[in-house]
């Protein structure tokens, strides 16, 4: 995923951009809708999470429905999740609602799509279309920088096989603290946005967690839209000839893209191993992530020989009332309760 554009430099802003309007950047309209696959998936584990996988597919979409004069806009999300592990689980649900959000300020305002564990988050899906390279904003509580606003990404549409994209990135660092456990999270946050509108085309967001009782995990969420109510921008990537594999300059960005991926790669875990710290905002100050899927309980632990570190196996009945794991926080409650009196979410 480098950026081709490092050929042009002065030509990704018109000068009119630095007059600093607040209405330079698009403005959604009633109708503006995008669809999406994504695919959350957890890998990587050690210590405990030792051949602990999980993963969740994502078919999901947003759309604008309304729009006030003051550039507050209504919009309807959908999800249809499903999720599986290792130990068996597997499980499908969906979720939706409507949620405003401002077009000036770029934060929620009232309701989210789902969003949770942020402290006043800005949208994950829409920035302001007009920002030069080099330019801050923030994705829900992640400070992003505009790396390139004429960025080849690739994503398969009738014009072709990529799409002009600006393209942001941001990285931190937060405690996780919930039904994984507590963990030292290291991540690195890359975005794609269409430049006509500031609509997400895509995202890969990676995060390494460990602990200090060397255990920990790698999670990966990869997203893509797949149908736009808008038209894209086709990029300018050269279309595959009909009788070779690909150009030498193809191939050379190929391989210069897979040894900074695991430059970087190699880089993160190294950090998250060591727990070299930076001082870099907190993605969440509760330690959740977006997306993040209700786990089926914690992983079981690694497979231990010791006789005296063998669970001790039980049913536990209560009046004739069988217990369950809440599927969301883990607890324990009463099979016939409509809702987890811990967390407030509902048991089926």
């Amino acid at each position: 995923m480098i950026a081709r554009g490092v050929l042009i430099a002065s030509v990704f802003l018109l000068a009119g951009l630095a007059v600093g309007t607040t209405t330079a950047h698009y403005v959604p309209t009633s109708g503006d809708r995008f669809a999406y696959d994504e695919t959350l998936v957890l890998t990587g584990g050690y210590g405990d999470y030792q051949g602990y996988t999980e993963s969740t597919v994502i078919n999901g979409s947003l759309g604008v429905t309304a729009v006030a004069t003051n550039q507050t806009e209504t919009a309807y999300y959908y999800n249809l999740d499903h999720y599986q592990n290792s130990s068996g689980g597997n499980e499908v649900w969906h979720s939706s609602g409507a949620f405003t959000f401002s077009a000036q300020s770029f934060l929620y305002l009232r309701g989210t799509d789902n969003q949770t564990g942020y402290t006043m988050p800005s949208v994950w899906f829409y920035m302001d279309n007009s920002l030069p390279v080099g330019s801050t904003f923030t994705l829900l509580n992640t400070m992003m920088t505009v790396v390139s606003t004429s960025f080849d990404y690739a994503l398969d549409t009738s014009a072709g096989n990529s799409v002009a994209a600006i393209f942001a990135e941001g990285n931190g660092s937060y405690t996780r603290d919930d039904s994984y456990g507590v963990f030292n999270a290291v991540y690195n946050w890359k975005e794609y946005f269409d430049p006509g509108t500031g609509y997400v085309l895509g995202y890969l967001y990676s995060e390494n967690d460990s602990n200090n009782s060397h255990d920990g995990f790698t999670l990966t969420d990869a997203l893509k839209v797949t149908q736009t109510s808008y038209p894209l921008t086709p990029g300018t990537s050269p279309s595959s000839g009909s009788s070779s594999g690909g150009s030498s300059g193809d191939w050379l960005l190929i391989a210069i893209v897979a040894v900074v991926v695991i430059v970087v790669v190699v880089g993160i875990v190294v950090y998250a191993l060591t727990r070299r710290r930076p001082n870099l905002p907190r993605h969440s100050t509760t330690g959740q992530v977006r997306y993040a899927p209700p786990p089926m309980g914690p992983p079981p632990p690694g497979i231990r020989l010791s006789p005296t570190d063998q669970p001790a196996v039980q049913q536990i009945i209560i009046k004739e009332t069988v217990k369950v794991n809440c599927r969301y926080c883990g607890a324990l409650i009463d099979s016939t309760v409509e809702k987890c009196p811990v967390c407030g979410a509902p048991r089926t």
